[in-house]
C-alpha cells in the first residue's frame, strides 16, 4: 500500500488512528503491530509471516545474548545468517545465479523468487538490534510485541528511514502525546505527501516521455539527469517526510533523513545529507568495524571500497548498483587525498562539481543496464551523433518548466526560511495545508503516474 494512494489516506489511516486512540496505553504497541501488518499483508500477505519469522530469530537471538555473554558472538552470528541469509536469497539470489551462468556458460533456471517489499530496510533494523544487544549499548528487548512493532511499524517499513532501536528504545515504553505534536506530524505527513505526488510524481513523468521518445537530443538527456535527480530525490525525502509526521501521530520522533543533499559543495558533504539514516548505518555497523580511518592507506582504501560496494548492493541486485557504489567511492577517496580542501576555495566550482557528478551517478542508477547508462552518458556529451535540440525537447522544457523551477527551489532551504521569515505564514498554514490536500486528492483520484521507486529496496 502507497502512503500516496487514496486506501491508505482516506481508509487506512483513519482507522488505525482512530483504533490507536481508542486503545489503552498498555496495548497500544499491539494495536501499531496488528496495524502494521495488515498494512504489509495489503500488497503480499504471504511475505508477512517470512518479516515475523525474521523478527522471532532476532528476538531469541537477542535473550540468549544477554542471557549466555560466553557464547554471545555465536549469537551475534546466528543473528546476521538469519537476516543476511533471507536478504540474499530474496533480493539477490537470481543476480548470482546470472552471473553464475554468465561465467560458466551453464542453464541454472532462474528462481523468479519474489521481492517482499522493504526487506533490505527491516533487515537492517533487526541487525542493528542484534549488534547494539552484542555490544551491551542496548538491553535486549523482552516483549515480542514491542521488538515486532519496532520492526513492522507502518510509518517507516517500507522506505526508511532506517530507525535503529536504541533510537526508539524509550519510545517503545514510554512516549508522548499532544495536539502540538499532533499538528506537527500532521504538517510534515502534507508537505511529504505533496513533494511525492504533486513534484516527484510529474518529474518522473519526464523520465518515463525521454525514456519512450523517438525523437532525443543532448539537452534532452542533460534534461533527463536532471529530471531523475530531483525525482530521487522528491520522490525519497517526500516518503521520509510522511514517515516522520506519521510516526510524531503515534508519539515517536525518526530522525531525520535528508538535509538539502544538492546545495553541497562536494562528494563528501553530499553523503552527510543524503540517505542519512542508511550512511550512518554503515559507518557504525560496516566502516568502523572494519578499522575505520584509523588504519593504514592501503586498508583504508580497502574499507571505503567495501563499504561504498555494499552500499550499492544494498540498492538492487544489479551491476549497475555495483558501479553507482564504486563511483561514489572512487570519488570519496580523491576528494579524502587532495581534493577536498581545493574545493572548499570555489562555492561556485565546488557546487557545479557535485551536480555535475550527481547527476551522472544517478543516470547509472537508474539505467536498466550498464550499457544503456553508457549509452546516457554518452549522450549527455555528444556522442551517439544526437542534435542539440530537438522539437520533444522543446515541447518538454515548455510544458514542464513550472515543475523544474519548483523543484530545484524546493531542493534548497529557501521555502523554509522564507516561512520562518514570513509573519503569515503561520496563520496561512492551515489554509495552505488543505490546498496541498485538496491537490494531491485530485491528482490521485484522477489516477495519474504514480509510482515508487524504493519499493525495490
Amino acid at each position: 500500500m502507497l502512503f500516496s494512494s487514496i486506501p491508505f489516506l482516506f481508509y487506512f489511516l483513519p482507522c488505525v488512528v482512530l483504533l490507536y486512540i481508542a486503545t489503552p496505553k498498555r496495548l497500544k504497541n499491539l494495536t501499531l503491530l496488528v496495524g502494521s501488518l495488515v498494512f504489509y499483508a495489503w500488497g503480499e500477505p504471504r511475505l508477512v509471516l517470512l518479516m515475523l519469522l525474521t523478527v522471532f530469530f532476532g528476538y531469541i537471538l537477542g535473550l540468549l545474548t544477554e542471557k549466555y555473554p560466553q557464547h554471545k558472538k555465536l549469537f551475534l552470528w546466528l543473528a546476521l545468517a538469519v537476516g543476511l541469509g533471507f536478504l540474499g536469497y530474496f533480493k539477490y539470489v537470481d543476480f548470482f545465479i546470472e552471473n553464475i551462468n554468465a561465467v560458466t556458460g551453464l542453464s541454472i533456471p532462474l528462481l523468479k523468487v519474489t521481492l517482499p517489499i522493504g526487506i533490505s530496510f527491516y533487515t537492517f533494523q533487526l541487525i542493528s538490534y542484534n549488534i547494539d544487544v552484542y555490544r551491551g549499548t542496548v538491553p535486549a528487548q523482552r516483549n515480542f510485541i514491542d521488538l515486532a512493532a519496532y520492526i513492522s511499524l507502518f510509518p517507516q517499513l517500507i522506505a526508511g528511514p532506517i530507525v535503529r532501536y536504541s533510537d526508539v528504545a524509550l519510545q517503545l515504553r514510554e512516549r508522548t502525546h499532544s495536539i502540538d505534536k499532533i499538528a506537527v506530524g500532521i504538517r510534515r505527513f502534507i508537505i511529504g505527501l505533496s513533494k511525492k505526488v504533486l513534484i516527484a510524481n510529474v518529474l518522473g513523468e519526464i523520465c518515463e516521455s525521454f525514456k519512450a521518445s523517438g525523437d532525443k537530443s543532448v539537452v534532452f538527456f542533460w534534461v533527463y539527469a536532471a529530471a531523475f535527480c530531483l525525482h530521487v530525490y522528491f520522490d525519497f525525502s517526500g516518503y521520509s517526510d510522511m514517515a516522520i509526521g506519521l510516526g510524531k501521530l503515534f508519539g515517536f520522533d525518526f530522525l531525520e533523513n535528508f538535509n538539502y543533499p544538492y546545495i553541497s559543495k562536494s562528494i563528501t558533504e553530499f553523503w552527510r545529507r543524503w540517505h542519512m539514516s542508511l550512511g550512518s548505518w554503515f559507518r557504525d555497523y560496516v566502516y568502523i568495524p572494519l578499522g575505520g580511518s584509523r588504519v593504514g592507506k592501503a586498508r583504508l582504501l580497502l574499507n571505503i571500497l567495501v563499504v561504498w560496494m555494499l552500499t550499492g548492493f544494498w540498492h538492487g541486485a544489479d551491476w549497475n548498483f555495483i558501479v553507482w557504489g564504486l563511483y561514489f567511492a572512487v570519488l570519496l577517496v580523491i576528494e579524502k587525498v587532495f581534493l577536498l580542501e581545493r574545493l572548499k576555495k570555489s562555492k561556485v566550482i565546488s557546487r557545479i562539481y557535485l551536480l555535475l557528478l550527481v547527476m551522472i551517478s544517478f543516470v547509472i542508477f537508474n539505467a536498466a543496464s550498464m550499457d544503456e547508462a553508457l549509452h546516457y552518458i554518452g549522450g549527455m556529451f555528444g556522442a551517439g551523433g544526437y542534435p542539440l535540440l530537438s522539437a520533444e525537447t522543446v515541447f518538454c522544457l515548455k510544458n514542464y518548466a513550472v515543475v523544474f523551477v519548483l523543484a530545484v527551489i524546493g531542493a534548497t532551504p529557501v521555502p523554509k526560511l522564507l516561512a520562518q521569515k514570513s509573519k503569515a505564514a503561520a496563520a496561512l498554514e492551515p489554509v495552505a495545508l488543505l490546498l496541498l490536500l485538496t491537490a494531491v486528492t485530485a491528482y490521485l483520484v484522477d489516477g495519474s503516474f504514480n509510482p515508487f521507486l524504493y519499493f525495490r529496496f
